[in-house]
Parts: C-alpha cells; structure tokens; sequence
C-alpha cells in the first residue's frame, strides 16, 4: 500500500513538471524575437517636448566694483531672506576716500559760511565807504567821501551806483562759488556711498544660494559674475517650443509633465514669449509646476503638447521593440540580411501597449520586435547566441 501511495505520487508530480514545461514553453515563445513590420494610425497629434526644471526666479549677482572678495555667506543649499548680505568686497580705499572728501566738504562749507558774511558785510557797510582801514585817523578818506565823489558825480566823473553794483554782485559770485563747492564735495560723497553699496551684494528675494563663483579673496573686475541666487518656493518648467506647437498655447493650459525621476505631474502655460527665435525658430513657453513638486533645477522634463495637425497619419509600434538598456529610444531596422540601428524620437503610448513614434520611422518598414538585451547592429532573430557582433 504503500508502495502504491509513492507511485500516485511520482504521477502527480510529473504531471505538474510537464504542465509547468508547457506554460514556461509558452511563454519563451511568445517572447521570442520577430520581425514585424512599422504600422500607422490616424489619430490626434500629441508632441513631447522636452523641458528644464528652473526657479520661480532667478538671478546672477555680479561685481560692481573692482577688488577682493572679502566674504561669501553660506553655501550652495544654504537658504537666506530678502535684504540679508550674500557677498562683499574689502572697501578700505573707498573708505578713505570718504573721509578725505568729509574733510572736503567741511572746507567748503567754512568757505561759503565765509562768503555769506563778506556779502553781507558789503550789503550793509560798503567797503568803498569804509575810513577805518585808512591811516591817520581815516581824515582823508573821509573827505573824499563827503566832498570829492559827491562833487565828481555831479561833474559826471564816475558812476557811484554802479560801482555799488559791481561791488554787490562780486559777494553774490563769491558766495554761489562757494556753494557750488559744497554741492560738488555732496555729490562726490554720495558717489562714494553708492559704490561702497555695490560693493555688498543684498538678497533680493527669500531664496536659495544655488551656485558660487568665486571664494573669499578672490580678485574680481566689474561684470564678473559672484553667486546665483533663486526662488525655491516654487519651481518652474522652460521649454523650446516650435512656432506650431505654441500657437495652440496660452496661459492657464493645463498640460501633462513627466520628470526626469519618474515622477508624472501637471504644468500650467505660465507665459508664452510674444516672438520667436529668429535662428531655431521656436519659442520660449514657461510652466508652472504644483507646490511641492520633487523637482530640482536643471532636471530633465517632457512636456505632452497637443498638435494642431488633428486627425493627421502617426506611425505607431510595440514599446516591446525599444532596445533595452539604452539612454535614447531606438529600434532595430531590418534590411534585408542584416539589421541596422535606429534613433527614435517618441511621442505619447496609446492605451494597446503601444507608443507613437514622432520621427525616425515611416509605415511599412520592418523592425526586430523584443530584441535581446545587449544586441548591436546586425543581428537577426534566429541567429545562434542571440547576439551579433557588429558588421564593417
């Protein structure tokens, strides 16, 4: 019996080994490589159009001044408010530069303070009548004021009211001299304040510092470029779209995304430039992406655009037939005893496990449907070791 009991057993078991031989036979054929031929469809364009992450903003501080670097603040990552100093050049020439035209402006405004008081003095005690700096007791001083001009004048022999006049007027020059020296020196100071301003570079925004240029005591000249500085809070897509494309944009459209890290989102048309470029002849469309989105700037995005060419034919194949393991999609075309390699560029998979291919391919060629992992140039279904060197 129990003899019998092993041999039931041992049939059941072989049974099971020759059903599960049958289904893993199945499924090796049904991944076997073939060659299929490159069909079409006739539906409605969608475009992938490639994109890069970017900061709501950003903005490259730059030196103003000539001179060494005296402190950077942070690193890249670190994250600082609006008005918080970034970078800042030494200033001590500046410094006493600023000193020396104080002890400037204090000359000048001893030397108008003086230039008022003489036209004052000339307003109310004339020097022409003065007698008190005429020696001996100022006697003839005194009668040629009283008798000698008032006899000349009534002679016609000089004009009193104009000498008057000059006298006046040359206080009122001296005196708008000396104001004006005043207003240069000010202005000489205030130059002096603005640069030593532009020699720290100020936060604009709340923000991230996401790359230095230069290090603490570096020498930098006017133009040099010192830190990049962005808005993080919210990041954004910018992408070169053709002049087609972009005609069927505008703001508030909401499209899909998929980033560089597998992660698939919504973009929202922020801003479509009003011109496009004269030599790609495409334009500059910026998106807005969901708060706290996981992306980064620089990141790599596609950007799914409707075509206006609707109804237009697409060439469509298995995602089964992309080689495996390559940076950019391309497919194996076979022509006539070899096969040769083609780069493709994809538009967006349909809902039968199939994607649209936007060039690189036309309908009725012929390419290798679930190629083996590793094949190159020149091989073929069928051919021994699946793999084929590539033929000169």
């Amino acid at each position: 019996m129990k003899y019998k009991f092993n041999k039931a057993w041992c049939r059941l078991l072989i049974l099971v080994c020759l059903l599960a031989f049958g289904v893993l036979s199945s499924t090796v054929a049904w991944a076997e490589s073939r060659i299929i031929t490159v069909e079409s469809s006739k539906s409605r364009t969608l475009a992938v159009i490639s994109g890069t992450v970017t900061p709501y903003k950003e903005v490259t501080l730059t030196a103003q001044l000539p001179g060494r670097v005296k402190m950077i603040a942070g690193e890249e990552g670190d994250q600082f408010h609006q008005g918080e100093q970034l970078v800042a050049l030494e200033i001590e020439n500046l410094e006493a530069k600023r000193k020396a035209a104080e002890a400037q402006l204090a000359n000048a405004q001893s030397a108008l303070q003086n230039a008022q008081v003489q036209y004052s003095r000339e307003l109310y005690s004339p020097q022409s009548e003065s007698v008190s700096s005429v020696p001996g007791m100022g006697m003839p001083k005194l009668f040629d004021n009283m008798f000698t001009s008032k006899f000349g004048d009534m002679a016609g022999y000089g004009n009193p009211a104009l000498e008057r006049h000059a006298d006046l007027y040359s206080r009122v020059t001296g005196v708008n001299q000396a104001r004006a020296a005043v207003l240069t020196t000010e202005a000489q100071i205030r130059e002096l304040d603005a640069m030593i301003r532009d020699s720290v570079s100020i936060a604009p925004f709340d923000g991230i510092v996401l790359k230095k240029m230069v290090e603490a005591g570096d020498t930098v000249q006017p133009g040099m470029p010192l830190i990049q500085f962005g808005h993080m809070k919210y990041m954004r897509i910018q992408s070169e779209v053709p002049a087609r494309l972009a005609s069927t944009l505008y703001p508030g459209l909401i499209l899909k995304a998929k980033l560089d890290n597998e992660i698939k989102t919504q973009a929202r048309v922020a801003q479509v430039y009003p011109m496009a470029d004269a030599s790609s002849h495409t334009v500059t469309v910026k998106f807005d992406l969901p708060e706290g989105v996981n992306a980064s700037p620089g990141m790599y995005t596609e950007l799914v655009i409707p075509d206006t060419r609707s109804g237009s034919t697409q060439v469509v194949i298995p995602k089964t037939a992309l080689l495996k393991g390559r940076s950019l999609p391309a497919v194996l075309v076979v022509d006539g005893e070899r096969s040769s390699l083609r780069l493709v560029r994809l538009g967006q998979e349909t809902n039968d496990n199939k994607i649209i291919v936007l060039s690189g391919l036309v309908s009725g060629q012929q390419i290798i449907d679930n190629p083996p992992p590793g094949v190159r140039s020149g091989w073929l279904p069928g051919q021994d070791g699946n793999k084929q060197k590539v033929h000169d």
